[in-house]
């Protein structure tokens, strides 16, 4: 498909300078940028229906984690913050299992869409991954299935939601509350967060939602599914260097195989 059958260029100009300025300023200062409707109705429809299609080969996960998404420390005991458990649950397919003629792999592949990530980002170029199975992922939430509060590991994420459920599914976050980079972990304000004394922004997305989110500091999830009505999400995965895979321990634990 042509870039211009997948987006909606005149609602959303990406080679546009003052566009991307634009965009770059709402993501500096709110930690997020929300695109509706950045996908041609056509497209979303079209994605929907490979993910239908293809939801049979979806590798399921549930897992116990901290909110630091590493392995427990032995200084805290099990209910501080630092090593408090919540669950996550989702299943996932893969680069390799998204069709080569998917709006997916053109939208994730064109040079202009790659460039409009670059300047809102502020990174000076975008890469896929080495390994086949990390730059494409659509993923799954059935009844009941979530995902626990967390911080990225990454800088950035770049989403785009294909089908909402009935209700629930409501991405939730708490902007900067920690600082990685000073190694401030900012127990007490996780505590606040876990316990519900900490009221989060939500994010509202529909179908077609293009979104960039900055979550290394900042606490986000996604409430469970309720409903009939799978939650569909594609994540777009780029790497700032080139020849980079997910490593292989990764791999095993999100996709159940190395390749």
């Amino acid at each position: 498909m042509q870039l211009d059958q997948i987006i909606n260029p005149t609602r959303y100009p990406i080679d546009s300078g003052d566009f991307r300025n634009d965009c770059k300023t709402k993501l500096d200062n709110s930690g997020a940028l929300v695109l509706p409707g950045f996908l041609q109705k056509q497209a979303v429809d079209l994605i929907k229906k490979e993910g239908a299609d293809h939801q049979h080969l979806a590798y399921f996960t549930q897992s116990a984690h901290n909110v630091y998404l590493s392995p427990a420390d032995s200084n805290f005991d099990a209910e501080h913050p630092r090593n408090r458990k919540v669950v996550s649950s989702k299943g996932c397919i893969t680069t390799d299992q998204i069709p080569q003629n998917s709006a997916l792999t053109s939208l994730y592949q064109a040079q202009s869409f790659r460039d409009f990530l670059c300047a809102v980002l502020s990174v000076d170029a975008l890469h896929e991954y080495a390994d086949p199975l990390s730059s494409i992922n659509l993923h799954y939430a059935s009844e009941g299935q979530e995902l626990g509060w967390h911080f990225d590991n990454s800088s950035f994420a770049i989403t785009l939601l294909i089908q909402p459920p009935e209700s629930g599914g409501e991405f939730e976050y708490v902007k900067d509350l920690r600082n990685a980079e000073t190694n401030d972990m900012n127990y007490d304000g996780v505590a606040a967060v876990l316990d519900g004394d900490t009221v989060p922004e939500k994010l509202h997305l529909t179908a077609g939602t293009l979104s960039l989110f900055r979550g290394r500091n900042s606490m986000h999830r996604v409430t469970p599914t309720t409903g009939n009505q799978t939650r569909m999400l594609v994540v777009l995965a780029y790497n700032t260097e080139p020849g980079i895979s997910l490593s292989e321990s990764a791999r095993k634990t999100f996709y159940g195989r190395l390749g």
